[in-house]
C-alpha cells in the first residue's frame, strides 16, 4: 500500500517562472519516499490552473498524464520499479519524471490529455495498487 502526494509549486530563475509538479509516493507500513518532479521546460506542460487544471503534464506535441488519477500514478511507480526503484530502501528518491512519462501513458493506453479547471492543489490520498 501507498500513501501518495500531489504538489504544484512554482519557481523564478533568470527573471521567468517555472511550474512543477511532484507526485510523491510513500510505502506503507515504511520504506523510503519516491519523488517524481515534472518541471516544465520547451516542448512541455505543467499548467498551473485555469484553463487546463491541476495534475496535468505532458508533452505539447506527445504522451500526457492527469496525476490525480490513481491509474496515472500507477503507472508512474510501475514505470519507476522497471527502472530499479525500490520501495524498501529507506532513502528519498527523486526521479524526473519525464524519463517515465512515455512508458505510464502507453500503459495508460496512450495518455489522455488532462481537462477541467482547478487551482494550483495539494492533494492527498491513500492507495493500495492492483493488478
Amino acid at each position: 500500500m501507498y500513501l501518495w502526494t500531489l504538489r504544484h509549486s512554482h519557481s523564478v530563475a533568470d527573471g521567468s517562472r517555472s511550474c512543477c509538479e511532484t507526485l510523491t509516493l510513500y510505502p506503507q507500513p515504511a520504506g523510503g519516499p519516491l519523488r517524481i518532479v515534472f518541471t516544465e521546460g520547451p516542448g512541455r506542460y505543467v499548467p498551473g490552473g485555469a484553463p487546463l487544471g491541476s495534475g496535468g503534464v505532458g508533452y505539447v506535441r506527445g504522451a500526457s498524464l492527469n496525476l490525480h488519477e490513481p491509474g496515472a500514478v500507477r503507472a508512474l511507480l510501475d514505470a519507476a520499479s522497471a527502472r530499479g526503484w525500490q520501495p524498501e530502501v529507506r532513502r528519498v528518491v527523486e526521479i524526473d519524471g519525464w524519463s517515465l512519462l512515455e512508458a505510464a501513458a502507453a500503459a495508460r493506453g496512450g495518455g489522455r490529455r488532462p481537462r477541467g479547471p482547478g487551482p494550483c492543489s495539494t492533494t492527498t490520498r491513500e492507495w493500495e495498487p492492483c493488478r
